[in-house]
């Protein structure tokens, strides 16, 4: 990431009034209810900021979670234990304001979801996305994940891969 953002936690001290990622549903989440996920501990919020203006050029948040090992694709499933469900990290929501378009924000919040996992001091084997549409699909994808078998919207991506990935 350049030196124009940074990523941090959200706090009540950013001004989300502003965001729009064009997505009805995204945006009124993010001005909404995200405040309520992360107070209960549902989920974490991580914004990136643009330096000089303070302004929330997008944002993400992890919840922990699990998914059915008979929904991680083959060959991946075969090397994983036996157990009925596998640890996992959800990515629930994921969005850039529309005016950074083109900075490659979005994956810059993915890559910093994934190495906040994979340092993280809790076990998770993968981390995963349900893609709100099909565009959220096709970005996932572009970035490594693989659909989950039955649930061709959500997307996963064992952590060590993706930090392969990452170099």
């Amino acid at each position: 990431m350049s030196a124009r953002f940074h990523i941090e936690p959200l706090t009540k001290a950013h001004d989300r009034s502003c965001f729009a990622c064009g997505n009805p549903r995204i945006d009124a989440y993010f001005h909404i209810r995200v405040s309520q996920d992360v107070k209960h501990d549902y989920a974490k919020c991580y914004v990136v900021i643009e330096t000089t203006t303070g302004q929330i050029a997008g944002f993400y948040t992890l919840s922990s979670n699990s998914v059915l090992l008979a929904e991680v694709p083959q060959p991946l499933a075969s090397k994983l234990p036996r157990y009925p469900t596998v640890p996992a990290v959800l990515i629930g929501w994921l969005a850039r304001d529309h005016r950074f378009a083109g900075l490659g924000l979005g994956e810059a919040l993915v890559f910093d979801a994934v190495k906040r996992v994979a340092t993280a001091p809790i076990g998770a084997h993968a981390i995963f996305a349900d893609a709100i549409d099909e565009a959220a699909g096709l970005f996932y994808r572009e970035l490594g994940f693989m659909p989950l078998v039955s649930r061709p919207n959500a997307y996963y991506l064992p952590i060590v891969t993706a930090m392969k990935l990452l170099g």
